[in-house]
């Protein structure tokens, strides 16, 4: 599926009002700069003709909150509609459902291994781990960012998706999925390499350093470029980041919930803090 082009109006104008409006009615969108111009894409010809009608009769948006509660609920996309219109970010997601099918949610050794950063092999109650180095050798590069798809229990696979969901879906609309699926994979290689060097052999995976990844991302970018698709909510930032001190802590450990990947998280954060530097400050530049 490829987005349709809604509108294409002068750089200099100020287009926040209208945008706050299509977040406030769930329209999954995204603004890029084009020659001079703003673009605001949609997913398809019937989402753009509503959004040039909505944009007739409110260009500064619904300050006044005047828009119609009918129009509200008939703006508001389906299910179908946002996987549409986030082709990258359901992709991903549905990966990761097949990955959790196919490896039990690491019970089953018998796939689980192709997926691992190490290679290993089960023998009684402990595992011998491969040298990385010789899986590398051997051609199997994918090791280096597939631990992402390995997930250990409902709970885990839950969380991880549905910030990943949300996450995920911000980018693709404000940057595209092509710099999503970029981002994802670099996250995943750092927090990974960050994982295995400060905690060495072992299993580990999930999405959580690229969410912390994303999260860092959308973070500082959205602080040196404000833009309405990055605007996370103080209350899901600060809750982030205390998880993340939870955990360090080690009290996760304690209460038996099992060993958490916490470089893999530092990691992370630390990269996407460091993307988000460099695509806020580019941003910022060419406004």
């Amino acid at each position: 599926m490829s987005a349709v082009a809604a509108l294409r109006r002068p750089l200099g104008e100020d287009l926040s009002g209208f945008i706050a409006l299509l977040r406030q009615l769930r329209v999954p969108h995204r603004v890029s700069e084009e020659s001079g111009e703003q673009v605001l894409w949609v997913a398809d010809e019937a989402q753009a003709e509503g959004v040039r009608g909505l944009f007739q009769r409110y260009p500064q948006g619904d300050g006044g909150g005047t828009l119609p509660a009918g129009e509200q609920r008939s703006s508001r996309p389906g299910i179908l509609s946002q996987l549409r219109a986030s082709p990258l970010t359901a992709l991903m997601l549905l990966l990761t459902l097949i990955v959790a099918a196919l490896t039990g949610l690491g019970g089953n050794h018998a796939t689980m291994h192709w997926l691992t950063f190490q290679d290993y092999r089960i023998a009684g109650q402990y595992a011998y781990f491969t040298p990385w180095q010789d899986s590398l050798q051997a051609g199997q590069w994918w090791r280096l960012v597939t631990p992402m798809l390995i997930h250990f229990g409902w709970l885990h696979l839950a969380m991880n998706g549905m910030w990943y969901w949300e996450l995920g879906r911000r980018i693709e609309a404000r940057q595209g999925g092509l710099l999503l699926f970029g981002l994802t994979l670099v996250f995943s290689l750092l927090s990974n390499l960050a994982q295995f060097g400060f905690g060495g052999a072992g299993l580990f995976g999930g999405l959580s350093g690229v969410l912390y990844g994303l999260l860092g991302y959308c973070w500082i970018f959205q602080l040196l470029a404000p833009t309405p698709a990055y605007a996370l909510p103080r209350g899901v930032l600060a809750m982030m980041l205390i998880w993340l001190l939870v955990c360090l802590s080690g009290a996760i450990d304690l209460l038996g919930f099992g060993a958490i990947a916490n470089a893999a998280h530092v990691g992370g954060l630390l990269a996407g803090c460091a993307a988000g530097l460099l695509g806020g400050a580019l941003a910022r530049a060419r406004r």
